[in-house]
């Protein structure tokens, strides 16, 4: 028999477009000859709903969706991810249609409550295996989290299931799909039951989900793997109860996963939002050479506008480069020289600056002049402003509140430094979009004169060590000292990072790349006094 998978790209509360969606998928699969078409979790309402699975008529609008889909259950079996109410209790479920009726439904049993997850908040576990019959094979249900654990396969296998199918809406980080075949195989391992593995593909907000289905037969043996990042229904043929093998997608490497996946976050961001295009300053760096190139990938040159607004402290040459990058791209490029508006400024403040020398403040008005600017553009346009400060900045509050902060997006969010320019040397190895010279010159805000960012930072290669290990692992400063970097340095670097979570809380949603994100993954509190440097090192 063959089995459809619908890698689907749904939009959370869309629902009427998700089942749209879902009766496509089935269409496309009978007319395949199909049996069963296997949808992603929570495939109905987009995942995650978040505190909408706290109102009534969401679940109104789900049983209505239901009722729908329903009239194409004849000739093909549906397996739908969905919330469901029942009494005071609300489930992660999946409910199997045939025929016009609900034949099964399961609910969810192991529910996440880390990183990104919280659906203890939102959910109830189920207890029961769901198994139903298919051309003579028993099929149980699984979602997700349930498989990175063994009770619920085992459960599955319990109740005699022959096959397990498993709707997932696991979200995208660096190397997630070797996490994804250790686990399979593992439960496979427990239950000898072959698996069917139908993810999700698209944005939402910071998370990017990316497809990459798969099935393993009963030895764990990959069989077939599904493109990622793309939306298709895909099929899988079974010969008794093994999944044949097929199509074997090769793995992306890590730049073109990331890249891929920061295209997908941005264009859906753009697109499930209804922004007609987005804006951005161009500075001649590598992080807005990047962004740019980013966002004309993911949206076409005719929705992009590039601004560059050059100070008397910015570099011919970071006008060339940015004249040259624009002009194969085709995007709309603007010049707004902001020297006028920033002498303006100072005009206004020099009887309350009296003599106070130049600094900081001066450097933070001209970030703010260049963030109202773009903030002007949008709302006369309609466009989204889009920010390109990347992770290493954000982590240690290398950036200016209402200047290149200010957006509704960022695109580099959680991108370090170090994995921006080999994301560059990628797109260029795709077609030479970045000049060579903002690749090679050194960073700078061009804030000042001669400025460069390691006036301000340690190397970003250190910097980028320092952040992984304290952001994303956990690690204590004692821990990371005793890795071998300079305690002196480790100390500021973590200083940096704490007191800068004011600033984090206020910066624009951006695309999850990585195991640790700043946003639903990290929740610190912005007063908190527990000190994570200094008495690690003493």
């Amino acid at each position: 028999m063959k089995v459809a998978l619908a890698q689907i790209n749904a939009t959370v509360g869309d629902i009427t477009g998700n089942a749209a969606k879902i009766i496509d998928a089935a269409t496309k699969a009978k007319l395949a000859h199909a049996g069963i078409l296997l949808t992603p979790e929570l495939a109905l309402s987009g995942y995650p709903p978040e505190d909408l699975l706290l109102r009534d008529d969401f679940y109104q609008q789900i049983d209505h969706a239901l009722e729908r889909l329903l009239a194409f259950s004849y000739g093909i079996t549906l397996v739908v991810g969905h919330p469901v109410r029942q009494d005071k209790h609300r489930y992660n479920a999946a409910s199997v249609l045939r025929d016009g009726a609900i034949i099964a439904t399961y609910h969810k049993q192991s529910l996440p409550n880390h990183t990104v997850f919280d659906e203890v908040r939102y959910f109830t576990p189920g207890t029961a295996a769901c198994v139903f019959e298919q051309d003579g094979i028993r099929f149980g249900v699984n979602i997700c989290a349930d498989v990175w654990h063994c009770e619920a396969p085992q459960c599955a296998a319990g109740a005699n299931a022959d096959v397990l199918l498993v709707l997932n809406a696991s979200p995208y980080h660096i190397a997630k799909q070797e996490e994804r075949y250790a686990v399979v195989r593992k439960r496979i391992q427990e239950t000898d039951l072959a698996m069917l593995y139908c993810n999700l593909v698209g944005g939402q907000d910071e998370l990017v989900f990316d497809g990459g289905s798969f099935t393993m037969d009963a030895n764990g043996r990959l069989t077939n793997q599904f493109p990622c990042f793309s939306e298709a229904v895909y099929y899988v043929e079974l010969d008794g109860l093994s999944p044949v093998k097929s199509e074997i997608c090769p793995a992306p490497t890590v730049e073109a996963s990331v890249y891929q996946a920061l295209v997908l976050g941005l264009q859906d961001y753009v697109r499930k939002n209804r922004f007609p295009g987005v804006l951005l300053g161009l500075s001649g760096g590598i992080d807005s050479a990047l962004t740019l190139a980013i966002a004309v990938d993911a949206l076409g040159a005719d929705k992009v506008h590039a601004v560059m607004m050059p100070s008397e402290f910015t570099a011919d040459i970071s006008i060339a480069d940015s004249r040259t990058m624009v002009t194969p791209l085709g995007v709309k490029y603007s010049e707004l020289p902001i020297k006028p508006l920033f002498e303006q400024f100072l005009s206004s403040l020099a009887p309350v600056f009296a003599d106070k020398p130049f600094d900081l403040t001066e450097e933070n008005i001209q970030a703010r002049v260049r963030g109202m600017l773009l903030m002007a553009l949008s709302n006369k346009f309609g466009q989204l402003v889009i920010t390109t400060g990347n992770k290493s900045e954000m982590a240690v509050g290398y950036a200016t509140l209402y200047g290149d902060m200010a957006g509704g997006f960022a695109v580099l969010r959680d991108v370090p430094k170090t994995l921006v320019y080999r994301l560059s040397h990628y797109r260029n190895q795709l077609s030479p979009v970045i000049p060579q010279r903002i690749i090679d010159r050194p960073p700078s805000a061009e804030l000042r004169p001669d400025q460069t960012d390691q006036d301000s930072l340690p190397e970003y290669a250190i910097l980028d060590a320092i952040i992984e290990r304290y952001v994303e692992r956990d690690e204590s400063v004692a821990k990371i000292v005793a890795a071998g970097f300079n305690a002196e340095e480790v100390g500021r670097v973590v200083r940096m990072i704490d007191r800068s979570e004011y600033k984090r809380r206020q910066a624009a949603v951006g695309t999850r790349i990585t195991t640790r994100a700043f946003g639903k993954d990290r929740r610190y509190p912005i007063t908190n006094r527990f000190n994570s440097a200094e008495e690690q090192i003493k």
